[in-house]
């Protein structure tokens, strides 16, 4: 099992902010410049805790997205935007570029949870499940 917290304010762009643009009639798809920014922030915090090698077989992921609470209490859930499904995806991307599995397929297990809480940042829980060694 590895665990880990990323001390950063945690990104409200999520993977469903690509864009679409139309080019000699055929839609293409780009990242706009907020979502390559939250890519670059999370690859940033990430890159110092990836394994010495890509982690096999079936894995349970467990993040705690921790937003600042300005002036809501803390530490209370978090019920407004992003949608869970869609933060989860961009980390996902960027842990499988960095190395952490050999495929985001392999996680078979999630548990996302957000928070308004201080200090921010994510904490991240990668554990192998299953019969796996």
């Amino acid at each position: 099992m590895m665990q880990f917290f990323l001390h950063m304010k945690p990104p409200r762009t999520t993977h469903q902010t690509k864009a679409v643009r139309v080019v000699c009639g055929k839609p293409r798809f780009y990242e706009p410049q907020a979502l390559k920014a939250a890519r670059a922030d999370l690859k940033r915090y990430l890159t110092p805790n990836r394994p010495p090698e890509p982690l096999t077989g079936p894995l349970r992921l467990v993040t705690k997205w921790c937003y600042p609470p300005g002036k809501r209490p803390a530490p209370t859930y978090k019920t407004t935007a992003p949608d869970t499904d869609n933060m989860i995806k961009l980390l996902k991307d960027v842990m499988t570029d960095l190395g952490f599995w050999l495929d985001d397929a392999q996680v078979a297990s999630e548990i996302t949870e957000k928070f308004w809480a201080s200090p921010p940042g994510i904490f991240v829980q990668v554990e192998k499940i299953g019969d796996q060694p």
